[in-house]
């Protein structure tokens, strides 16, 4: 089907909801094609610095999805009417999958089962879905309370992960998504801290072998639930180690995870974009499941430097545009956070695990990074005096603790 090019100014408006580092990427990759982007977001994030976002202020004084909720459905959101929703965090998730039939009625979204999609979010209905489908994950086991994992306490393998079944909820309170317990004591600490954030707990064992050995697999699954494309990279390092976000990624070709991941996919129904996260248990050479998620992730600007635009893609589709090309893209790709990197290196090189020089080469040519862009450098500027803040008001406190 022909489907007529359209002027910059008649390009509907993008609203990117929630999201770090990826609600960035999606501002820049729109806004560089003439969307005008509107993010709406906690104030301070990174996309609220971009120059290819105009910000959404909220008041701030109740939880974040439902001030969002009350924007999206109340008069303010007027003059956005007919605006494509981006969803860019587990929170958006939610409340878009809430209330899909009123935001459908003002604004256009992306393909979705909110069924599957809620499914996904929850960690436990992962973890059953992916044993109903036959798809390799780690043992596991669901408790409510110390008693409950007291009943079990012969059956339970440590080391182990404590999983919130809603981790948005658990990491928006002390800014983790799960907690590392190495025995029984550190259990009960985990399941106590848990119950606070008002969500239940999976046990998760945990798959021994570097972060290295994790690897991801994403796709955009149309109305049949077909994979529209397959893009596979793997993570090179997190900080913390074995449990924090990546801080250095790289595209690369892994054909064995097309199979599982969409044996999964498909058996929940999921439409839309989707991605998988694996890693290889060292004991058996089996790719296990970690995670799955249903929108855009924090490596979206790696996805899009190796040539695959989803952020376009998406928008292309919702209203109505040529796609672009989905089929091609560069292995070897890399995708590096500096500060949180140079963090993991001393950490790994402190426990004898990476030597300087190995580093060095690792990060030796050209990288992508998830905040600084010339074309853009508000955000990346704003992240660095943020970051002096925090390293010089320790030493303010102690000088004046002194005098």
């Amino acid at each position: 089907m022909n489907v007529p090019a359209l002027k910059t100014s008649e390009l509907p408006p993008a609203i990117v909801l929630g999201g770090g580092h990826n609600a960035l990427s999606i501002a820049r990759r729109l806004g560089a094609r003439g969307v005008a982007v509107h993010a709406l977001n906690h104030a301070g994030t990174d996309v609220t610095r971009s120059r290819f976002a105009r910000t959404i202020s909220l008041g701030g004084e109740n939880p974040f999805h439902l001030e969002a909720a009350e924007f999206l459905l109340g008069k303010e959101s007027d003059h956005l009417r007919g605006a494509v929703l981006l969803v860019a965090s587990d929170e958006g998730l939610q409340l878009v999958a809430a209330h899909r039939p009123a935001l459908e009625a003002r604004f256009e979204l992306d393909l979705s089962d909110p069924e599957a999609q809620l499914k996904m979010l929850d960690k436990l209905a992962t973890c059953h879905a992916a044993r109903e489908a036959g798809v390799p994950a780690p043992n596991f086991w669901t408790v409510s309370t110390v008693e409950d994992a007291e009943a079990i306490r012969e059956t339970i393998l440590f080391p182990l992960i404590v999983k919130p079944h809603r981790s948005y909820l658990f990491e928006a309170k002390y800014g983790k998504k799960f907690l590392d317990v190495a025995d029984f004591d550190g259990l009960a600490d985990a399941l106590a801290l848990v119950q606070s954030a008002g969500t239940g707990a999976l046990l998760m064992e945990k798959i021994p072998g570097p972060d290295s050995d994790l690897c991801s697999y994403y796709t955009y699954l149309d109305e049949n639930g077909e994979a529209l494309f397959d893009f596979t990279k793997r993570i090179i390092r997190r900080f913390p180690k074995n449990m924090g976000l990546a801080t250095h990624h790289v595209t690369d070709e892994i054909p064995e995870l097309r199979e599982p991941s969409l044996r999964l996919f498909q058996h929940v129904g999921l439409r839309g974009v989707a991605n998988v996260e694996f890693k290889r248990d060292a004991r058996d050479g089996v790719l296990k499941l970690i995670e799955c998620n249903a929108r855009f992730t924090a490596a979206n600007s790696l996805v899009a430097k190796c040539g695959l635009d989803l952020a376009w893609f998406v928008y292309c589709r919702i209203v109505g545009l040529p796609l672009p090309d989905m089929t091609r893209y560069r292995s070897g790709v890399k995708l590096w956070d500096p500060p949180r990197d140079f963090k993991a290196f001393r950490e790994l090189r402190r426990l004898g695990e990476l030597r300087t020089g190995e580093w060095l080469k690792h990060i030796a040519g050209p990288q992508t990074f998830p905040v600084f862009a010339i074309t853009d450098p508000w955000p990346s500027v704003c992240r660095t005096v943020s970051q002096v803040r925090k390293l010089v008001a320790p030493r303010r406190s102690q000088e004046l603790g002194s005098s």
